[in-house]
């Protein structure tokens, strides 16, 4: 952190990172993305008395010799009265997914609900949200209910198929923490009503601003998973998916089909500890594949 300091003083920015966390996305061109921590001090903020130390995060661009190109600060870009979950942990940003039909960045914010896209455009871009996708973004739900069909307090969005622009498809967990039904907003523990953990498919059209549930599985309610886990997309078309934080095993990784009643075909589950990222390692011997 400090060294990265020291490149942001040196390229005239006002302020300094306290760490690098969550998740890190290396470009096609060599570089890395990294997301890291923030505070900005404001006054008055909704709900709050006196001054308020407001944590945000920022996306920092480093070439392959480690020189900072390109820096994303939500504080520049954000509406920082906007705080669902309420401050000090204003957006909670967990993960940065590249996309490639356009050279820009997907920012995942956990305490807004959203999955922000960012102008990147391989560095040249300004920085501008160019949408923002879940409840009260810039996307009408399709095939679900508002606000409560949409993700809240999701983790590691990534693309199902290879489009990644214009009309494509995306999947991440979500975990249901905060989650709005009928304006009763989960708090957070199991056994609450409003409380539930859903790993959906979504199509995104850009032009049309839709987002269509095309499948979905809700976890029973003994696995809703408050926070971490995530999704991936496996080349034989199943989906695996990772409930990090249950309160009943600690954590269950499935391996599920893309069925109308989803079909488990491989699980793990760990006790007393919590499995934040599952990933899929190929096979080791030539023309074997799982």
């Amino acid at each position: 952190a400090d060294q990265i300091n020291a490149d942001l003083s040196a390229g005239g920015y006002s302020f300094s990172i306290d760490d690098l966390h969550h998740d890190v996305e290396v470009l096609p061109n060599g570089h890395w993305v990294v997301l890291a921590l923030t505070f900005k001090t404001y006054n008055g903020l909704p709900g709050t008395t006196g001054s308020t130390s407001v944590a945000g995060d920022v996306v920092l661009d480093f070439d392959q010799n480690q020189n900072l190109t390109w820096v994303w600060n939500e504080f520049d870009h954000m509406d920082v009265t906007r705080a669902p979950v309420g401050y000090p942990d204003w957006t909670h940003s967990n993960a940065v997914l590249y996309v490639p039909g356009d050279g820009n960045l997907l920012v995942s914010s956990r305490h807004q609900s959203w999955i922000m896209k960012v102008d990147y455009q391989n560095g040249a871009g300004t920085g501008n949200v160019i949408w923002r996708l879940g409840y009260q973004g810039d996307f009408k739900l399709v095939g679900g209910t508002e606000p409560q069909d949409w993700f809240f307090g999701q983790h590691q969005p990534s693309f199902f198929g290879p489009s990644t622009t214009g009309v494509f498809n995306i999947t991440m967990m979500d975990n249901g923490f905060d989650r709005d039904v009928a304006g009763a907003r989960c708090v957070g523990k199991a056994g609450d009503p409003n409380c539930y953990t859903t790993v959906p498919l979504l199509t995104v059209d850009e032009t049309a601003k839709t987002a269509t549930i095309v499948w979905r599985q809700t976890a029973p309610p003994s696995d809703f998973s408050v926070w971490g886990g995530g999704t991936t997309a496996l080349a034989n078309g199943n989906l695996e998916y990772d409930l990090c934080a249950t309160s009943t095993t600690t954590s269950t990784v499935n391996e599920v089909t893309f069925t109308g009643t989803p079909q488990t075909v491989w699980s793990v589950s760990t006790s007393g500890q919590n499995l934040y990222r599952s990933n899929r390692m190929p096979s080791l011997y030539p023309g074997v594949q799982w």
